[in-house]
């Protein structure tokens, strides 16, 4: 196992669950981190109820491929790449896999 990839994968658990803390503050609803450490897929779902409204889906999906981390899903408002950049991973090692290589392309982040 890559040094490298050990430090992305301590970095993106621990920015997801800085986000589980945050999120377990609301009593109507709860999230569930989904980790697999194997095929590198780290998943932040939403599950609960906000009055009568069901709320359910993937807050954020983030991969591990080529050494790289690819964010699938991006549903905060602060950016998960902005956060781990404060860890200390470099942007060009964080792929915006939501957004077309053509708009990777005008960002500080990697196309691919």
């Amino acid at each position: 196992m890559d040094i490298l990839n050990i430090d992305l994968k301590q970095a993106i658990v621990k920015v997801l669950q800085d986000y589980v803390e945050f999120l377990g503050k609301d009593p109507e609803s709860g999230s569930q981190l989904v980790i697999d450490e194997t095929q590198n897929h780290y998943l932040l779902i939403e599950i609960g109820w906000h009055s009568s409204r069901r709320i359910y889906g993937t807050l954020i999906h983030i991969d591990i491929i080529d050494q790289k981390i690819w964010i699938q899903q991006d549903g905060t408002e602060e950016g998960i790449a902005n956060e781990l950049v404060n860890l200390g991973i470099s942007p060009k090692q964080i792929v915006l896999a939501y957004k077309t290589p053509e708009r990777r392309k005008i960002t500080d982040f990697a196309v691919s």
